[in-house]
């Protein structure tokens, strides 16, 4: 889809707040209200906007620890993968999860709120996930960018 100038200054300000109106986003885009919802739906309609949600403060929800957490699998097998991203979309814990490539199969980002409550999660579900073999934990000490904002081409 080609974005004008427009499309991309639409796109940029909802990344940075969701909750604008459409009036609001008309105002900023010089646009009137309709062509301006047209303009949205039109680009959610295409897959550029997937969803509008709150991001919520980790650390206010009592998570205090946040792992990174590198996992092999013993199988390579298209079945044992299937298993494994099953599973682990199911676990809220678990934020985020790639498919990597390296020595490592998944890398997964996971909250707890302390250590020793990380460590019996890493012991009784993570260890458990169908064709885990190994996992190897990092500690983030300090988040530095927490937004994920894209770059609007």
């Amino acid at each position: 889809m080609d974005l004008d100038r427009i499309d991309r200054q639409l796109l940029q300000a909802l990344q940075h707040d969701a909750r604008l109106t459409v009036a609001e986003l008309a105002e900023r885009v010089a646009l009137s209200a309709s062509p301006c919802w047209r303009r949205i739906k039109r680009l959610e309609d295409a897959g550029l906007i997937q969803a509008y949600q709150a991001r919520l403060s980790s650390e206010a929800l009592g998570y205090g620890v946040t792992a990174f957490v590198s996992v092999m699998v013993g199988s390579h097998s298209q079945d044992a993968a299937r298993a494994f991203e099953a599973r682990v979309t199911e676990i809220p814990e678990v934020i985020a999860c790639h498919n990597v490539s390296g020595r490592y199969d998944f890398l997964l980002e996971v909250v707890a709120p302390d250590l020793n409550t990380f460590g019996e999660f890493a012991r009784n579900t993570l260890q458990t996930l169908p064709g885990v073999k190994e996992l190897y934990s990092s500690f983030s000490l300090k988040a530095l960018k927490t937004e994920r904002h894209l770059p609007i081409p």
